[in-house]
């Protein structure tokens, strides 16, 4: 029973920390209208097994790779902040297709493991991930209490509970994504760009910060 009880928290966890609509769920919304929701779905999945690592480390509580990621906050915010300018470029200038809508698309693995590649890389440099799911845990009274069998229960939950998300995302945009016109596709584009690079330049606002901090110590 206690078992069940932190399968499901752990899968309000993780629906809880994938909702929010950032990076990962800009590019899934869009994917998802220009590219069907398998494309959308993946580029989300991406981002739920990066939320699996690092609630892990937060749940088991690994030490080593707590500190590894704090002590290099500052390089992983450079390095999200830089991969996030180059993906609002390109979702900028990027033109809708009107085969695109017109039929039902044509999506390779190989498009598929790019898009779960995204999710995943723009995930794991955000260190951001990891200090929320300890906040998260420490808030729900879970932070080094748990057994290697509750652990792997809670970490279970967190899967479940993103996936879940990046599933429900998809297939409700895909449910309307007919309706929408080149037009509408091409501002979509334009607002994703734009929102993306405001990210990006956070990130390396804070990257800048930290570096500068660093410098003066």
């Amino acid at each position: 029973m206690e078992e069940l009880i932190v399968l499901v928290q752990g899968i309000v966890l993780g629906f809880a920390i994938a909702a929010p609509v950032g990076p990962i769920g800009l590019l899934c919304i869009r994917r998802t209208i220009q590219h069907g929701p398998l494309m959308g779905f993946f580029t989300g999945f991406g981002a739920a097994i990066a939320d699996t690592i690092y609630g892990a480390i937060a749940a088991f509580g690994v030490s080593t790779a707590l500190s590894f990621l704090r002590g290099h906050e500052t390089a992983f915010q450079l390095v999200g902040g830089i991969f996030l300018l180059v993906v609002a470029v390109r979702t900028f200038r990027q033109r809708p297709e009107d085969e695109e809508r017109e039929v039902e698309p044509v999506v390779d693995s190989k498009t598929w493991i790019g898009g779960f590649m995204t999710g995943l890389s723009l995930t794991l440099t955000n260190p951001a991930t990891i200090m929320a799911f300890i906040a998260i845990f420490a808030g729900f009274g879970l932070g080094g209490t748990l057994s290697r069998i509750e652990a792997s229960t809670l970490v279970l939950g967190v899967f479940l509970g993103a996936s879940l998300w990046w599933f429900t995302l998809s297939m409700g945009v895909a449910a309307v994504r007919h309706r929408i016109s080149d037009r509408g596709l091409v501002m979509l584009n334009h607002c994703t760009g734009v929102a993306l690079a405001c990210f990006g330049l956070w990130a390396l606002g804070l990257a800048v910060t930290g570096m500068v901090s660093m410098a003066m110590e």
